[in-house]
């Protein structure tokens, strides 16, 4: 069944909305999985190399957002800069040999927002990982029984959404004690969209 709404001017992502049921958030174990789809759920995350010289070198030809140690000793562990920094970027990279230096430097800013970065081996491909990154999902339970996750956006093929909602699911459920019996309702929205329940 076809839903035509309202052409937007940015694109919409369009996320899986999952309630869960017979699961107790207070005593039953907490969980937590990232998971790797196969199409692009956001393309337009926007990431930042925290990196040493090779590194920043080679985000500038890619065209990616970089910041060197210097970069970072001028934020002076200063809460509102590190805040800022978070909130202008979806995610960082970090070389190994900065990795360590992050605490020291930024102090506890990024680890806070939730946005620790991830490692950038000198062996690894930096567009690689970062389009690794992008189709990497995560589940993480809290302490509230509705978990939801981008699967997708509008410009993707119907089967390339369908294929990624199912994956989601899956995995969530294979996370789960009971599994399967742990998943309650779910729904499939795009970020102005109506909520439109799924069933399996």
């Amino acid at each position: 069944e076809e839903i035509d709404g309202k052409k937007r001017n940015f694109t919409e992502t369009i996320e899986v909305q999952i309630t869960l049921k017979n699961y107790d958030p207070v005593r039953d174990k907490r969980f937590s999985g990232t998971f790797k789809l196969p199409s692009v759920p956001r393309p337009n995350l926007k990431c930042c190399m925290l990196g040493n010289a090779a590194h920043c070198e080679q985000a500038d030809r890619i065209g990616v957002d970089h910041m060197s140690v210097e970069d970072l000793k001028k934020l002076n562990k200063n809460k509102k800069l590190v805040k800022k920094l978070a909130k202008r970027y979806d995610f960082f990279l970090a070389s190994d040999n900065l990795m360590r230096q992050i605490p020291r430097l930024l102090g506890p800013g990024l680890t806070k927002a939730g946005k620790f970065p991830t490692l950038l081996s000198s062996s690894d491909d930096m567009q690689d990982k970062i389009e690794e990154i992008k189709a990497t999902i995560k589940f993480q339970m809290k302490k509230v029984m509705c978990l939801n996750v981008a699967v997708g956006n509008v410009t993707m093929e119907k089967q390339q959404i369908i294929t990624n909602v199912q994956l989601a699911i899956n995995f969530l459920a294979s996370l789960l004690k009971k599994q399967w019996q742990n998943i309650g309702q779910s729904y499939v929205k795009s970020t102005m969209g109506p909520a439109v329940q799924i069933y399996f």
